[in-house]
Formats: C-alpha cells, structure tokens, sequence
C-alpha cells in the first residue's frame, strides 16, 4: 500500500483549508477546501441536504463537519485559516445572487408542476376518455389566467448555513472565537495526541461512537478499506473498569476490529495495547 499523504508533505499557501464556525462547530463549505481536507487525509462527515433532494442518511452533500482533532491538526500544521466574518462579505453579493436566481428557478419549475396537477385534476372531473370541446376550452382558460403564489412554493431549507443570513444576529450566532475546543482538558489533549499520532503514521481516522470508542482507525482511505481498530483513548493515569474492557473487546470482536487502548506518553509519543477477546473460562 502507498504511503499516505501527511501533512508536511502540503506546506504551500495555495492548500490553506478554510473553516468556518457554526456557534462551535468546524464547517467546511467549499468544494476546494473539501478536496484539499481530502489530500491531508481528514475525512470528517458530510451533514447537509443535496439540492432538490430530500434529507436521507445515506445521500448527504456540504457542508463537512470535522471532529476537534482534525481542526486543530490542521491550525497546529498551518493548514486552516477562518472564513471571513460578518463583517468581511468577501464573495457575498455573488451567493445572494445565486442564492436569487436558484430561488426564482425553482418557482418557475413548480409553477409548471402546479399547472399540470390542475389540469390532470380537471380530465379526471371531466370523466371522458376523449377531450372534449368544452374541456378544451377550460384547460386554455386556466393556461391564460393560472396563477401560482410565491408563499405556496416549497423552499429547501440548509440544515445549517454560513454567513448567508441577512439577520446580524443570527450572523454573529455563526461565529466562535479560535481556539473552539476546551483548553486544559486532559481527555482532549489525550484524544488528540493520539489523532495526531496516528495520523502520521498514514492512517485515516473517524469517529467511533457508535462502537463504544474514539476513532475508527483505516489502513487507508475510508471509501477503499474496512476500519481495522477500534483506538480508546486514555490517559496514563486513568483508570479503566475491568467490565468495560471485557466489553469493548467483545465489541471489536463481533465487528471483526482490534480494540486499541491508546495513552499518550511524557516523551510525545503514545502507548498502544491492543485487546483481542478469546472467550471467557
């Protein structure tokens, strides 16, 4: 398998990703900064809607969300500069008149829809099999005087948005101040040390909640391999119910992964122990 990419390999200004911050969430909302978080091997989780398409969990589009270890592996490397804010309407106008001109095509498409449903309402009143003279007539009066209102047209609303908000306070609502993720927490700095540690190696990381761990940890890229361990991180003083143990290495053996028990040490590197479960005597 090839090296993956590591961050010092992408040091150049031009794959600067820019993040921007819903109250304390790390958003990427660009397609370039999107690929570029691609190339540094961040993998995140898209949230928001396609357009035109309904909210369904298996087809979801931009904005991308990042965990806290990969926005602050990016800020660490240089590698993440903020959105403009509320202030700084950098490339603004432009969305608003996107924003307009996808608005008014979309009426436009719903105002033919509507136009057909009334006239396949009004042959299904009429009842006849042939078009009749007299129901010529009534479809051709309603093409001159149908009328579709604004306020009855079905608007996508954006699971979360960035900046687009014509409110200021809902604007400002969008902004958090740098550093987002809590200082002096030792859980975090574990769970980032070992991110970071773990990403050098090559490895693509995401988060592992519904596996009872931190990180889902991929031989390489999430799209092209299986997750092969299950990273628990701990510090090295922390101590650890024997139960859960016990627990999540049955876990990881159900869902054919290793369970990595992870501990940052004062030298910078980490401690892995791995748990394989073998039964119970």
């Amino acid at each position: 398998m090839e090296d993956s990419p590591s961050m010092d390999d992408h040091q150049d200004s031009s794959l600067v990703v820019g993040v921007g911050l819903c109250d304390s969430a790390p958003l990427l909302w660009r397609l370039q900064d999107l690929k570029t978080a691609r190339r540094l091997g961040l993998v995140g989780a898209l949230l928001g809607s396609l357009p035109r398409t309904p909210r369904q969990n298996q087809r979801l589009g931009r904005p991308l969300l990042l965990l806290p270890e990969e926005e602050q592996l990016l800020r660490d490397e240089e590698a993440a500069g903020a959105l403009p804010g509320p202030n700084q309407d950098v490339g603004g106008a432009e969305l608003r008149r996107q924003f307009e001109e996808d608005q008014q095509r979309s009426f436009e498409e719903q105002s033919v829809l509507a136009l057909e449903d009334r006239k396949s309402a009004l042959r299904s009143e009429s009842g006849a099999e042939a078009v009749d003279e007299a129901l010529c007539g009534r479809l051709e009066a309603l093409d001159h005087s149908f009328s579709f209102p604004q306020s009855a047209m079905a608007v996508q609303l954006s699971t979360a948005r960035a900046g687009l908000s014509y409110c200021p306070e809902a604007r400002a609502h969008l902004q958090a101040s740098w550093p987002i993720r809590e200082q002096n927490n030792p859980r975090s700095d574990a769970r980032y040390q070992v991110f970071r540690d773990l990403r050098g190696r090559g490895f693509y990381l995401t988060s592992a909640g519904k596996f009872g761990g931190d990180f889902l940890v991929y031989p390489g890229d999430p799209l092209r391999f299986h997750a092969h361990f299950i990273a628990v991180c701990l510090t090295l003083d922390e101590s650890i119910c024997l139960l859960d143990v016990l627990a999540v290495a049955r876990l990881g053996s159900n869902v054919k992964k290793t369970v990595l028990l992870c501990s940052p040490v004062p030298d910078g590197g980490v401690c892995y122990t791995s748990l394989q479960w073998s039964g119970m005597v």
